[in-house]
């Protein structure tokens, strides 16, 4: 097995596991950790290509910058949200939100 092939299934069971929590988690801090860790596994694959396919480790860096960028924003705007939603319903049970009337 290459590196190559390490790195990109790696990142597919990455990706596989956030999605997988954020498809059966209730909480609203375990589905953003999970969002986290899909877009960590983006990274993986995009490292894995900069490093075999010459003359991208460039571009590959830049798009990386950005998602690491894009994750920090998100995760400051969604824990505010969650913090928001934690102090009108005094829970972050997705299922029970959903439900509630304000």
């Amino acid at each position: 097995m290459t590196v190559l092939e390490f790195m990109l299934i790696l990142g597919a069971a990455l990706f596989c596991l956030g999605l997988y929590g954020v498809l059966a988690r209730r909480n609203a801090v375990l589905v953003l950790m999970s969002i986290e860790l899909m877009l960590n596994a983006v990274n993986v694959h995009l490292i894995a290509f900069a490093r075999y396919v010459v003359g991208t480790e460039a571009i590959a860096h830049v798009l990386i910058i950005f998602v690491i960028t894009i994750a920090a924003a998100e995760v400051g705007l969604a824990l505010a949200i969650v913090l928001r939603m934690f102090r009108n319903w005094e829970t972050v049970n997705l299922d029970r939100i959903s439900t509630l009337q304000q």
